[in-house]
């Protein structure tokens, strides 16, 4: 500012001692002055919803593989192979970034298991049978379920179940542990099974194996475990047990 407030001083004293004609042409060659900045994407970057999408999947990524806490929004930048400020373009903080990934990626997962209790109240077998498939299908079409579920697990990370729960609440888990247990009261299921667990076992039958078919293979050459085999598997061993 200063060193621009000097040229203008001096340009000024210069001015006085010119004619008209040469301050009028002077005046005529001077170059435009530069537009400001305004704030807002930083320049040379895609397109809004592709940039945030690419962010929230990398994000995704790291916290499959690291977990949430050892996850930073510099981190993120590096693997997207974006600038730090065009993360915090779209997302403030890690929270932010939590929040919109509970919006944008676990809202519709949530969705695509919902309604299985209310679809089956009173058969507790076609219940546990559709929601095991169910769980199979969702870490099929979204491939960071399953290592995300298992990182959650192993570090006992409970930011992201603290958001969640901050966002939707507990009332769809509330609502199925009574449905288990109005089922054990009428003798349609088991009443030696534990409510509290049945979900955990559901995931730990069909969505730990296929964290584990995703990075390395298992069966013999010529029969490879897939996941229609860990739904098969785990929908007889829930509903025939381990009996011929």
């Amino acid at each position: 500012m200063l060193n621009f407030l000097g040229s203008q001083m001096a340009e000024s004293k210069l001015v006085k001692k010119q004619s008209p004609a040469r301050t009028s042409a002077a005046v005529d060659k001077k170059a435009p002055p530069a537009a400001a900045k305004r704030p807002g994407r930083p320049a040379g970057s895609a397109r809004g919803p592709e940039q945030r999408s690419l962010l929230l999947d990398t994000a995704l990524v790291l916290f499959a593989r690291q977990g949430i806490a050892d996850t930073t929004l510099a981190a993120i930048a590096r693997e997207a192979k974006v600038t730090p400020a065009m993360v915090n373009y779209y997302f403030t903080s890690r929270e932010q970034l939590i929040d919109g990934l509970i919006e944008d990626r676990f809202l519709p997962v949530k969705a695509a298991l919902g309604g299985v209790f209310q679809r089956h109240p009173d058969d507790p077998v076609a219940a546990i049978t559709e929601l095991t498939q169910k769980f199979v299908d969702v870490a099929t079409d979204y491939p960071w379920f399953a290592p995300l579920w298992l990182r959650g697990i192993i570090s006992h990370d409970g930011l992201l179940k603290q958001r969640m729960h901050a966002r939707v609440g507990d009332d769809d888990q509330r609502a199925a542990l009574l449905c288990i247990k109005k089922w054990q009261r009428d003798g349609l299921l088991n009443a030696e099974l534990e409510p509290a667990l049945l979900f955990m076992s559901l995931m730990g039958l069909t969505i730990l194996p296929l964290a584990a078919i995703m990075t390395r293979k298992i069966g013999p050459e010529n029969k490879p475990i897939d996941a229609r085999a860990i739904a098969r598997h785990a929908i007889a061993l829930l509903v025939h047990g381990v009996g011929a």
